[in-house]
């Protein structure tokens, strides 16, 4: 893991991580969300749905931009101020989602970096966008 504070950090810089959502990684996020919404758990229910099948909940293409941040860009020690996100496209179990974060605005004298997210499925559609705010760690450990 790689620490960047915020004189480390320069615009246009990214960093991403990919992952296949599979059906275990929806049941546990349900789980611990406790959002049971038949729409990801009950494939009978599901196809009778806009998407004719089970989907991943959006806000876990929003944990995995939660990735990039907190362990790779600006990594360890970042606290995650703020996120919006959009959810552009369905994420269904199977498809291997990247979540990128790209350093928008660098604000030295607050210690906030802005970023752009942004998931994208295994067929390069942007399946997540946003903005974040991070305060980088002061220090590297």
């Amino acid at each position: 893991m790689t620490v960047h504070t915020i004189n480390d950090l320069k615009i246009g810089q990214k960093s991403s991580f990919t992952k296949s959502i599979t059906e275990t990684d929806v049941y546990l996020f349900a789980g611990i969300s406790g959002d049971i919404n038949p729409a990801h758990i009950n494939e009978e229910y599901a196809k009778n749905t806009f998407f004719k099948h089970r989907i991943a909940h959006g806000i876990l293409s929003g944990a995995l931009i939660s990735a990039v941040i907190g362990v790779q860009l600006p990594g360890p020690g970042t606290i995650y101020e703020s996120q919006s996100l959009r959810f552009l496209a369905p994420v269904y179990f199977g498809d291997t989602i990247t979540s990128t974060v790209e350093v928008k605005e660098v604000l030295e004298e607050k210690n906030r970096v802005v970023l752009t997210t942004f998931c994208t499925n295994q067929s390069g559609i942007v399946v997540t966008t946003g903005e974040a705010v991070a305060l980088p760690p002061k220090a590297k450990k």
